[in-house]
């Protein structure tokens, strides 16, 4: 039961990020590889995309 919701967890974040990857103002090439990355190694690409992942149309300080 613990690992289902663990998988559970870890799609709808997934899912939220190759959302928010597709939304953003990143080349084509940058959307298709970070997609790639992110369905392919779900949970590093996840934390690879939270920490250099495109972002949308926010100002960065």
């Amino acid at each position: 039961m613990g690992y289902s919701i663990f998988g559970l967890i870890i799609l709808i974040a997934d899912l939220y990020a190759i959302y928010q990857t597709l939304t953003s103002s990143a080349s084509t090439a940058a959307k298709v590889v970070w997609t790639l990355v992110i369905l392919f190694l779900p949970v590093i690409g996840l934390i690879a995309w939270l920490v250099a992942g495109p972002r949308g149309n926010t100002v960065r300080v």
